[in-house]
């Protein structure tokens, strides 16, 4: 029984410190780095220029087709949340083309793809934003 026991201490540090080295490889993995504010899709987050933000929604996409000719150029509305660092939720709005303040700064939703078109009904995850912080401090 003794040879038993002396077999199973040198397995047992052995096994040990394969499960600490598998367990560290497991902990020290970081996430993936979060998207610029360039090219973001509804439900992703991004980092732009300060400020982590995701779009949940679109509001309205009354955009003139680029295939028709409007009297009015109409607009795009998207529903975004800022991740706040506390972890904090906190839902605004932003307009295509205007400045919307946020945190220290303002935030300015600068391009929307695709373009609209008469022949072709836009699904929520075809669009992509590009976003813009600009920070007041």
């Amino acid at each position: 029984m003794m040879k038993t026991a002396r077999l199973a201490l040198p397995i047992a540090p052995l096994s040990l410190a394969v499960a600490l080295v598998l367990s560290a490889c497991a902990t020290t993995g970081s996430a993936a780095p979060l998207q610029d504010g360039s090219n973001v899709a509804l439900g992703q987050r991004a980092y732009v220029d300060g400020p982590i933000v995701q779009p949940v929604e679109i509001l309205e996409d009354s955009r003139c087709p680029m295939n028709a000719r409007c009297i009015w150029a109409g607009r795009v509305r998207v529903k975004m949340l800022w991740l706040r660092p506390t972890g904090e939720k906190q839902a605004f709005e932003v307009t295509l083309g205007e400045s919307t303040p946020l945190a220290d700064g303002a935030i300015r939703l600068e391009s929307v793809r695709p373009e609209k078109r008469t022949d072709v009904t836009l699904k929520p995850e075809d669009y992509r934003f590009s976003l813009r912080f600009d920070g007041g401090l």
